[in-house]
């Protein structure tokens, strides 16, 4: 009965697809090749997208081109120097000497916000440019200076204080003995990597100045230790005591500052 009944189904469906007017198959006719197009159509893009992906050149292939600019943000410290053959960035650098130049009488300097949209504005010309003058009217907020050069250090993948460093320079700062602390902290520095040393070297020696002109920008050691402290040196993996490292992380950044001379100046270049 049942094997009777399919045969009967299928005999009708035979009929009705006979009966069907001829537009009406031409159009089930279109239904089933597009379809069948669809898919081919699919299967192409997918395979041309494999081919794309696997034959895609790597980031390291294009920079090689000039296709894509070296970044300056965002690349470790190392890195940066190595490729403009010197042991404190080129940025840096600059940032400094504008700061130096228009900056230390600014009220709350590197404290002080400058708009984030023109300090994108910059990073992004840094990225993508060689050149730059920081004396174009477009940067004349230092704070956008002072902004840009807090964001290179932040945006540094290991701090300028490296992950290795950390506990050893917090273990100095807890010394009781002042001299102690300060030839330990000294003893350290001169272990740190070049690029690490020099560029801390012209950072607090700038900061030196900024210190130095505290009447008149309001910026003591102690609020730039705050500023800079947690942003040049942080622990590799956070646990629950954030609140104890900001504490030694503002020390230390403070005692770099107030004792700079005998920490760097005796240093051999």
């Amino acid at each position: 009965m049942q094997r009777s009944s399919s045969t009967e189904l299928l005999s009708h469906y035979d009929s009705d697809v006979k009966d069907q007017k001829p537009e009406h198959r031409k159009s089930l006719m279109f239904r089933l090749h597009h379809s069948a197009s669809d898919t081919s159509d699919k299967n192409r893009v997918k395979s041309r997208l494999k081919k794309f992906i696997t034959r895609r050149p790597s980031l390291k292939t294009l920079q090689e081109k000039g296709l894509i600019k070296d970044q300056i943000f965002g690349s470790h410290l190392h890195t940066v120097c190595e490729r403009e053959n010197s042991t404190v960035p080129w940025f840096v650098k600059q940032c400094i000497e504008a700061v130096e130049k228009r900056g230390l009488d600014a009220d709350g300097i590197y404290r002080v916000s400058g708009n984030l949209a023109t300090i994108q504005k910059l990073r992004f010309i840094v990225n993508q440019e060689e050149k730059l003058n920081l004396d174009d009217s477009q940067w004349e907020d230092i704070h956008v200076v002072t902004g840009a050069l807090k964001m290179f250090f932040r945006e540094l993948p290991e701090p300028l204080f490296p992950y290795s460093f950390f506990e050893p320079f917090v273990e100095a700062i807890k010394k009781p003995d002042n001299n102690t602390r300060i030839e330990t902290i000294k003893s350290l520095v001169q272990k740190l990597p070049p690029p690490n040393r020099d560029t801390m070297k012209a950072l607090f020696g700038h900061l030196t100045k900024i210190v130095a002109k505290a009447s008149k920008n309001l910026m003591s050691t102690q609020s730039l230790g705050i500023v800079f402290g947690p942003t040049l040196l942080r622990a590799e993996n956070e646990s629950g005591n954030m609140a104890v490292h900001m504490v030694y992380q503002n020390q230390i950044a403070e005692l770099m500052l107030s004792e700079y001379s005998k920490i760097f100046d005796s240093e051999e270049d």
